[in-house]
């Protein structure tokens, strides 16, 4: 478990699941032979051979005001996944969650940065048949673009199902809030547009007291796509712009003090963007 502190801000991250070499579905580009002469990767987001490591796991942000939950990973006893290993899970993560110190009654909001199965997953457990809200005292935040596209699209199967038992059930009992990409929560937290990825998909700026920090999101899935911002992925709804959208974040990230903390970045998860010949590396010093 990791915490960071930005000015009054502290986030904490928990972890469902951490898996290495298991992304070659979803970075195709990225073999051992061209990931091991990148060679900031190692140790934390690729082994010695060249298979990526990477992360499913959320954010809890508390600012003094708020405890928020960044994205809520996949979830226990979820069916109908498109990835085998992801289906009918059993894990620790709400446990874990409870352990950290943070009961999910203790939560005021959740917000998911879109609506892929990983992200939303533990927004819903499974009680008596019935998929009722993890976090019962929480408002869950929810993109309208990325809400509206999905409900009416019929493109993937799996997001289907995705909303039928993790985002329904939190509209059904009024714990839900359809927001735009520029949203801003509270003082310190705000919304940025990042999208491709998915239509609606949106990051997470963080400022206090002169820090500040971006939750990616998956605009970028793995710190390879820094060193190499036209690598898309499998998952990408829309990859030419998930490509513009990574090169406009990295030209405006490049040389600042912003901390980017990577909703999939194993190990060490944040670093600072910096130029690295004709594209960028991830500092984690």
């Amino acid at each position: 478990m990791s915490k960071w502190r930005i000015g009054d801000v502290t986030l904490t991250k928990v972890v469902e699941l951490e898996v290495t070499g298991g992304s070659r579905f979803l970075l195709p580009q990225a073999t051992p032979e061209v990931v091991r002469p990148i060679a900031w990767l190692q140790p934390h987001f690729a082994d010695e051979n060249g298979r990526l490591r990477m992360s499913i796991h959320s954010f809890v942000v508390e600012t003094p005001g708020r405890r928020i939950v960044v994205d809520t990973c996949l979830g226990n006893d979820k069916q109908n996944r498109r990835i085998p290993h992801w289906n009918d899970r059993q894990g620790s993560f709400l446990a874990d969650l409870t352990a950290a110190g943070f009961p999910p009654e203790s939560i005021d909001t959740v917000l998911c940065t879109h609506l892929h199965v990983d992200h939303v997953g533990w927004n819903t457990v499974l009680r008596d048949g019935k998929w009722l809200p993890t976090f019962p005292r929480a408002r869950y935040l929810i993109g309208r673009t990325e809400y509206e596209h999905w409900s009416a699209s019929a493109a993937r199967a799996d997001m289907k199902y995705a909303l039928a038992d993790s985002v329904k059930p939190i509209l059904d009992a009024g714990l839900a809030e359809l927001v735009e990409t520029s949203h801003r929560i509270c003082d310190e937290i705000s919304l940025v547009p990042t999208v491709g990825h998915t239509p609606g998909h949106v990051s997470v700026r963080i400022a206090s007291r002169g820090d500040e920090a971006l939750i990616t999101g998956d605009f970028m899935h793995h710190p390879c796509q820094i060193a190499h911002p036209d690598w898309d992925t499998t998952a990408d709804s829309d990859p030419a712009q998930g490509i513009r959208t990574r090169w406009q974040m990295f030209e405006q990230l490049a040389g600042t003090p912003v901390l980017v903390i990577g909703t999939h970045f194993a190990g060490a998860t944040a670093g600072r963007i910096v130029r690295d010949g004709g594209t960028f590396r991830l500092d984690v010093s």
